[in-house]
């Protein structure tokens, strides 16, 4: 049956609009008007706008939000950051992974984002080897997204070395480990698993230039094919001197020059690029995906957004590490970034008298759902996925069009969502998931557990 949503303000496609009516059947949109008057039927809100996408998550590593804040011997940086969460996950059974996903993909929703990327790594039992159904680990990632409702685009990662030049697997990366046969069964029969969800994507996620081999590299493109293909790469300085020694070339120089990256692509992080690989990154079609907080929570660094931009470039944003899962401060973080290396304002404002609000969000929209191999946005066909604002909210007050935009994504915050729709269903109100006791009840159980 067919139902209807009416928004006083509404963020579609062509931009902001009064008085849209949005009807929705079988999860997606029917139709979309806008300049109409409501009717009793409708079910009526002040202001929508379309969920935000999250194009990078680790679903289990929210479990260890805040235990990596205590400074070491010597300089902490992601690789001692890496030795904590190794720790963290070798006692997780594929129970514990589902309810931590659980409770990450809950708060992801109460915070705007209504499809995930999960880069799944975590494929064995702690001694490393494959359970009976090489996919339970990512079944249970799975199952987080059903009870939660979240749109899913798994990205079962192949992790194979522990550096540049095939090295062999360290202890802590044991249950990590395939093959490329073992990951093409990986695949499959993640396939399967995700045949439960309405509309979820499986694609695929070589973890690294450090973890996959040159020949694996090579060997992924018939398994490919038409999915989302999402790789970690240029993080962290260190990375880039290791591949400098290892090939005489620079990560992202390296993976242009011998991989077919087109706009399936999603480069995660990319932070450390010269000139010249922005501009190859940007001229691919492939999507940059940044992780701000996690990016600043790690001391990574920074994109070179300007450049990128001018050259056409597409960018998400994704939560990664789940230390702090927000939308809007994903966007305001990125921006800030970009203020405080630069000492300028509105930076990724895409031209004179632009909203950077509106234009953060419309980018990492677009940007975001290419990434995960869908489309987005509030229009005839798509999946309903809608956020409503609060327009009581202090930050909201008197706003209209782009100023919503910049009010929402630089003042308020997840503090203004009120509803979130995913696939045409309200999971939540009031700014609550209806589902957050049992997520947080389960949550609470399995971490008693895993930090006792």
């Amino acid at each position: 049956m067919s139902r209807s949503l009416f928004f006083e303000h509404c963020l579609l496609t062509e931009g902001w609009c009064r008085a849209v009516r949005i009807t929705l059947e079988a999860g997606r949109i029917a139709s979309v008007e806008a300049g109409v008057a409501p009717v009793p039927e409708d079910e009526r809100h002040a202001c929508g706008l379309p969920g935000m996408p999250n194009l990078h998550s680790h679903a289990f590593q929210r479990g260890m939000a805040g235990l990596a804040e205590r400074r070491g011997p010597s300089s902490d940086s992601f690789w001692t950051w890496r030795e904590i969460m190794y720790r963290f996950v070798d006692r997780m059974s594929p129970d514990d992974v589902r309810a931590i996903a659980a409770m990450a993909y809950v708060e992801m929703l109460e915070a705007g984002f209504t499809r995930v990327g999960e880069f799944h790594y975590l494929h064995h039992d702690p001694d490393g080897r494959a359970f009976a159904d090489i996919a339970e680990m990512s079944g249970a990632v799975l199952a987080a997204a059903g009870e939660s409702g979240i749109g899913m685009t798994l990205l079962p990662v192949l992790y194979s070395h522990s550096g540049f030049g095939a090295q062999p697997p360290a202890a802590g990366q044991r249950r990590f480990v395939n093959d490329l046969d073992a990951y093409a069964r990986l695949v499959a029969a993640a396939e399967v698993h995700a045949r439960a969800l309405p509309d979820a994507v499986v694609g695929i996620a070589p973890h690294s230039l450090r973890a996959v081999s040159a020949e694996q590299l090579r060997g992924l493109a018939p398994l490919a094919r038409d999915r989302p293909v999402h790789i970690h790469i240029a993080e962290q300085v260190k990375e880039v001197e290791d591949c400098l020694a290892w090939s005489g070339q620079r990560p992202v120089e390296w993976l242009l020059a011998h991989a077919e990256v087109d706009p399936r692509w999603c480069l995660v992080h990319a932070t450390h690029m010269t000139e010249a690989e922005t501009l190859g990154l940007a001229r691919s079609g492939a999507v940059a995906g940044l992780c701000p907080i996690t990016e600043a929570n790690l001391g990574d660094g920074l994109f070179p957004v300007e450049t990128f931009l001018e050259a056409g470039g597409r960018y998400g944003v994704g939560s990664d590490s789940n230390v702090l899962i927000d939308a809007a401060e994903e966007l305001r973080l990125l921006e800030y970034g970009q203020r405080l290396s630069r000492r300028a304002r509105n930076v990724m404002a895409r031209g004179a008298g632009r909203s950077t609000g509106a234009d953060l969000y419309q980018g990492a929209l677009e940007g975001g759902a290419a990434a995960l191999g869908v489309e987005a946005g509030l229009r005839e066909g798509l999946a309903a996925d809608i956020v409503s604002l609060d327009l009581a909210h202090p930050a909201l007050v008197h706003r209209q069009g782009d100023a919503l935009t910049d009010s929402f994504v630089f003042a308020a915050g997840r503090s203004a969502i009120d509803c979130v729709w995913r696939h045409g269903e309200k999971l939540v109100s009031a700014g609550r998931h209806r589902g957050r006791d049992r997520a947080v009840r389960d949550y609470t159980r399995v971490l008693e557990r895993l930090i006792a």
